[in-house]
This record gives C-alpha cells, structure tokens and sequence, in this order.
C-alpha cells in the first residue's frame, strides 16, 4: 500500500493520527504500539530552541515526533535496537515530511556515547523498559518483551550512557513505574545526573500512582520538586481536561 508521499504501509500496519500539526504514525498491532507514558512524556519534557534531543529506545518514533509538533528544538534523533521498529520510525518520519528534522538511528543503546559522542546532546529522553530481568516473562524476546522488560538494556545502561552524551547542564527525562523510584534516584546521583522534578500519575484520584515523569539535569544541585499529581481519568473512559490538552484533542 502506497500512501501521497510514497512511504510504503504494509498491510499488517495501520496509519494512527497524532492530533498534532497533521501528523501520522505507523504502527503495527502485532508488535508493540506505544501507549500512554509516550504522550504523557512528551508533554513533560521541554525542548528549547537550538537544543538537540536525543530519545533511547524510540520504538516507531513517537517522542521525537510529537516533540518535533510541540518544541522548538532544533533536531531529533531516535535510537532503537529493533530494526524492524526503526523501519517504521523512519517511514513515519518520511510520511510527515520530517526528514529534516528528525533521524531514525538502529543501534544499541550500551553504545550510544560511542555512537554519538560525548556532550553532543542538551536533551534526552526514555520511555525504557519497566520490569526487571526475567520478571513477568512468559515467551520469549520478542518485540513486546523487549520493549516491557530490561532484557537488551536496563536502568544503569541507560543513564551511563546518557551522562556521556548530555551536555554540562542538560536536562534528562524518563517516565517510569513508581515502585523503582529510590533505585531510579540513588542511580541517577550516582551517574552524576540530578533529580530536579518529578510528576506522579494516577489513573484515578483516589488510586495509587502508576507512573512516575522524571527531569534530571547533568551536573546539577540537590533540589527536587514534587509537582502536583496527574490525574488521567475523570471517570472511566472520560480523560481529565490536562489529558486532553495533552493529547492535543
């Protein structure tokens, strides 16, 4: 299947709009579709102009692209190890004319200071694998398994690797689950990249939280703030107001 800007659509993907300037994403249901904790990261972290930001672990690219719609920063790169997700991240990229402003790397994310050099981007930004080591894992590694589970990368690789690559005073976002955070704090010290803010999202204001928004800055001074709780859902099936803006609806 062929679509007006000649980006080739496989019949086992499907074109899902982003409600953001115009904007289209391939997916394929069979592998894993990004959820959630993406838009919900988008809208957290801040990209300023001329900044260059840097998204490990892209899947099909939704960060760099919904970052490209809402910032004025000046280039995006997606680095996944998956190539068949990376295909579709750049075929995404090209559907959306955004090849300027966006590029789609296949690599390993251990490797990415080498990859990349040192100090060569103000912004990164995960949406990593959640669960620990073979915990959960019921087949084998597949794409969904890769992308819930650290079993290519895990929380360490992640911020040695970003301590490399963010600037002196650049900023690192990451969404997670909050059942890690004194791992994820204590690890981010260590690495030398600071807490600086946090947001906790709940599904209903009167459930626990079940995601954790974090910004870190490189080379930073012990201060964090706690910003008021996300809450998602009003009621079932009907979003916060907060969520809608989020989401551009």
């Amino acid at each position: 299947m062929e679509n007006k800007n000649e980006v080739t659509i496989h019949s086992h993907e499907r074109l899902d709009e982003l409600h953001r300037n115009g904007y289209w994403i391939i997916q394929d249901p069979g592998r894993f579709c990004f959820g959630m904790d993406a838009v919900l990261l988008s809208g957290f972290a801040k990209v300023k102009p001329g900044e260059r930001a840097l998204d490990l672990g892209t899947g099909t690219g939704i960060i760099p692209i919904l970052l490209e719609a809402k910032t004025k920063g000046e280039h995006f790169t997606g680095l996944e190890i998956q190539p068949e997700s990376a295909d579709m991240a750049a075929r995404s990229v090209a559907y959306n004319h955004l090849e300027e402003k966006i590029t789609i790397v296949t690599g390993d994310i251990k490797e990415a200071s080498a990859r990349f050099g040192a100090g060569s981007f103000e912004v990164i930004t995960t949406n990593p694998p959640y669960m620990i080591g073979q915990h959960g894992i019921q087949n084998d590694a597949n794409a969904k398994t890769i992308a819930r589970h650290e079993v290519l990368c895990d929380l360490d690789d992640i911020l040695r690797e970003s301590a490399k690559m963010l600037k002196q005073g650049g900023r690192f976002y990451m969404v997670h689950r909050p059942f890690r955070l004194a791992e994820i704090f204590s690890k981010m010290v260590a690495y030398h990249i600071e807490p600086k803010r946090m947001r906790l999202v709940y599904p209903f204001v009167d459930k626990e939280p079940n995601m954790v928004l974090i910004e870190g800055l490189r080379g930073g001074k012990s201060r964090l703030t706690v910003e008021k709780p996300l809450i998602v859902y009003k009621e079932p099936g009907v979003y916060m107001p907060e969520i809608y803006d989020i989401y551009g609806y």
